[in-house]
């Protein structure tokens, strides 16, 4: 891998090409990374290069005495974080991510990766972790169907069976049951990039990518293209 970035999800629109085609496209607000760390083969047993994203703030404690007990509020980024961006030389960041770049020793700590780092028609793979959507049933988190509304049913939106009775007596592993839905760690793989804005910091990739507005998304050189 050569090249990758941190971005934030903006949201959706579409935009028309020079043919007149309509595109839908997803809008990422990519960079500015800083580098905070270089990784040797030599220290650190292999090569990376890890990067920060997103100003934060530093850790502040407030005391609230209003009440019968001292209630204390931290805020920010920690005392050992802040001093590992001290020895860096760069501000605090709210994200810190590392790429295993082939190129990592052509990187230096304090520089900048933009979004030009990436060109229109590049292809590349996106991470992101899904909306969450709680404790759900069988049939919103697997598609299952229900049974009869009326005439008598008492069997409305219930899973059904969980296995046969007396054989095999037991339920197999894998049976789609009710459970947490979402907040999953999702990689779309050969989406390509429509429109790039270095000096908005904008990436526009064609179709949707996973996660809420605002949630941190990383875009990697794809590592499989569709012939």
């Amino acid at each position: 891998m050569k090249k990758a970035i941190l971005a934030t999800k903006i949201g959706m629109t579409q935009i028309f090409k020079e043919d007149g085609s309509l595109v839908p496209v997803t809008v990422l607000e990519a960079g500015p990374c800083v580098v905070t760390q270089v990784k040797t083969k030599e220290n650190d047993g292999y090569e990376a290069v890890q990067v920060g994203f997103g100003d934060a703030k530093e850790r502040i404690t407030v005391v609230d005495k209003s009440g019968k007990k001292e209630v204390v509020h931290r805020h920010g980024v920690g005392k050992a974080m802040k001093g590992h961006f001290d020895k860096a030389g760069t501000p605090v960041k709210k994200f810190v991510k590392e790429f295993r770049f082939e190129n990592a020793a052509d990187y230096e700590v304090g520089s900048e990766i933009k979004a030009d780092i990436f060109a229109e028609g590049d292809k590349i793979d996106a991470t992101a972790v899904t909306k969450g959507k709680g404790f759900q049933g069988a049939i919103k988190r697997l598609g299952q169907h229900r049974g009869p509304m009326g005439h008598g049913s008492k069997f409305h939106r219930h899973q059904g069976s969980n296995g046969s009775s007396s054989d095999p007596s037991r339920v197999f592993k894998g049976k789609g049951m009710p459970g947490q839905m979402g907040a999953e760690q999702v990689t779309v793989k050969n989406l390509e990039i429509v429109k790039v804005d270095a000096e908005k910091n904008l990436i526009l990739v064609r179709g949707a990518i996973p996660g809420p507005r605002k949630g941190l998304v990383t875009l990697k050189e794809t590592t499989k293209v569709n012939a």
